[in-house]
């Protein structure tokens, strides 16, 4: 796929931003979030698998940053654990996938851009944009001799906005205003050995 060659914006737009937020009286959380709706893991060469569904909404912060040309960076959490019954439950792996979300005025489209891997897709609509942000297929997750099968485990999922990732004066707003404060509940299940796929 053709490198795209991503324009960050400069102080000003982060400014125009900050303006029209105050003007519009748009500091305040909207009903919006994340969620994720399923999420599940399955076993496959000797690799579990992580396959989830998650619903983006941007609340109207969020979007007037977007389309003002300051891109989003959004964080997925992954955790396994073993169930220990006296001491608290054992982290077995941790992983952190990022994806940023952009929108490319000379395209005239969102762009979805894994930042682990670098894989990038252009969508004509902010729908179409999400719906894919929000698609996780065959996440590799851990090596399956990892996991003892006479043990339980369980896996831990959610989705945050990285404030991190934000320009220095949005990024300082974070401390006063909730608006860039987007993260999901977390999201549970048993990672169940079984026979392989």
């Amino acid at each position: 796929m053709q490198k795209n060659n991503n324009c960050h914006p400069g102080p000003v737009a982060t400014l125009v931003v900050l303006a029209a937020m105050l003007c519009t009286g748009t500091l305040h959380a909207q009903d919006m979030g994340l969620e994720i709706r399923h999420a599940s893991t399955r076993l496959n060469a000797g690799v579990w698998y992580l396959d989830a569904r998650i619903d983006y909404r941007l609340n109207r912060e969020t979007l007037e940053a977007l389309q003002s040309g300051i891109p989003l960076t959004f964080e997925l959490q992954v955790e396994v654990a073993r169930n220990r019954r006296w001491l608290p439950d054992e982290d077995v792996a941790l992983l952190r996938q990022y994806f940023e979300l952009s929108w490319q005025p000379l395209a005239e489209g969102y762009l979805v851009r894994n930042k682990n891997s670098g894989y990038q897709r252009t969508h004509t609509t902010l729908y179409a944009a999400l719906n894919d942000l929000g698609r996780i297929t065959s996440l590799p997750l851990i090596d399956a001799a990892i996991i003892d099968e006479s043990e339980e485990y369980d896996v831990s999922l959610r989705a945050v906005l990285d404030q991190q990732q934000l320009p220095g004066p949005l990024r300082m707003l974070t401390f006063w205003d909730d608006g860039f404060t987007l993260e999901s509940e977390w999201y549970r299940w048993r990672l169940k050995p079984e026979k392989e796929s």
